[in-house]
């Protein structure tokens, strides 16, 4: 693990249960802790960008910054109003095909993103992201202690993240390449 990546995954552990006391305050017991290791991949991508200076400020204000996106975007999803149900049922399937095959992109990615980790981290991961178990509940079921289990949750989240990144980099130099290899045969052509 390089200097930078242990740097900011010990402070996230240091600050670990300040985050969460924080988001406690304005989540459900249940988000909090999607919540916490959503801001550890955040102040992560960040510090790649640039050196954070002050870890603990960041991750506190980028938590409390999630929570509060979390409740809103919670609160907007239960904000029916029961004349949107006279609405044609042609207006339900509402998803372009272009935002159905990114979904679909994007999924077939993260699941390429758990296929490359280990045993343990991998069933950990899969466990509280795709069936929302608790971390207590994984340890049971795993025979492992709860700190072992957020440890593997945070570096599936950690790997994977840095799976897709690396993976989104090499389609976009990729596109990149293609219209730069167009453009020259088209200049060719012209010629």
């Amino acid at each position: 693990m390089t200097k930078k990546i242990r740097r900011i995954l010990d402070s996230f552990l240091k600050y670990r249960s300040q985050l969460s006391h924080s988001v406690g305050k304005i989540v459900r017991k249940e988000d909090i802790e999607d919540i916490v290791q959503e801001t550890f991949v955040k102040s992560y991508e960040a510090d790649l960008k640039q050196e954070i200076q002050y870890p603990k400020t960041y991750m506190l204000r980028t938590a409390k910054n999630l929570a509060l996106n979390h409740v809103s975007t919670s609160a907007y999803k239960y904000d029916v109003n029961v004349e949107d149900f006279n609405a044609p049922f042609a207006n339900l399937n509402t998803q372009s095909l272009e935002s159905e095959f990114e979904s679909k992109e994007r999924f077939l990615l993260f699941c390429r993103a758990t296929d490359q980790l280990s045993g343990s981290v991998r069933q950990a991961f899969i466990l509280k992201k795709v069936y929302g178990w608790s971390q207590k509940k994984i340890a049971e079921y795993l025979g492992l202690s709860e700190s072992t289990v957020e440890k593997h949750i945070a570096k599936g989240l950690f790997l994977s993240a840095q799976y897709i990144r690396q993976k989104q980099e090499e389609t976009t130099q990729s596109a990149m390449s293609n219209e730069t290899e167009r453009n020259s045969k088209s200049e060719a052509a012209k010629l």
